[in-house]
């Protein structure tokens, strides 16, 4: 008996540690997303990496999942680049000055609240709605279309 409760404790001993250990690779979910969220996401990371332009980790971190979102979306390509670029733009020169803010912290410019602003505007939802292309479908129902 001794031997059999020796035994189920090593094994639950290592089955646990080797649960802490091992991460398994994930993939981003965007590809499962509707291109209407996809599009918005995207307006969303194309705020951020114009906000942060000057943090090197960002930027990249920031336009490359816009890369990955043009990946996942349907649009109208030719109106949509120029409207997002000034929608970002429009957002991003809002005055959000806060005095008691501005006493502890100089400079801030709450940009990253900016852009969440533009991301639930209605602005978004009508340029949403007039260049995306199938609003409800997604990446992966159009791939596994034969």
């Amino acid at each position: 008996m001794k031997s059999c409760l020796t035994a189920l404790t090593a094994s639950l001993v290592l089955t646990t540690s080797n649960s802490f250990a091992y991460t398994p690779t994930s993939s981003p979910e965007g590809m499962y997303r509707t291109f209407e969220k996809n599009y918005k996401d995207m307006a969303l990371a194309t705020c951020i990496t114009a906000a942060y332009k000057y943090d090197v980790n960002v930027g990249i971190d920031a336009g490359s999942s816009v890369s990955a979102m043009r990946d996942w979306t349907y649009y109208d390509m030719e109106k949509s680049p120029l409207a997002v670029k000034a929608l970002v733009e429009k957002y991003l020169a809002r005055d959000y000055t806060n005095p008691l803010a501005e006493s502890q912290i100089k400079g801030i410019k709450f940009d990253l609240l900016k852009c969440l602003d533009m991301y639930h505007s209605k602005e978004l939802d009508a340029l949403t709605k007039k260049v995306v292309t199938h609003p409800n479908q997604t990446y992966m129902q159009n791939i596994k279309k034969p």
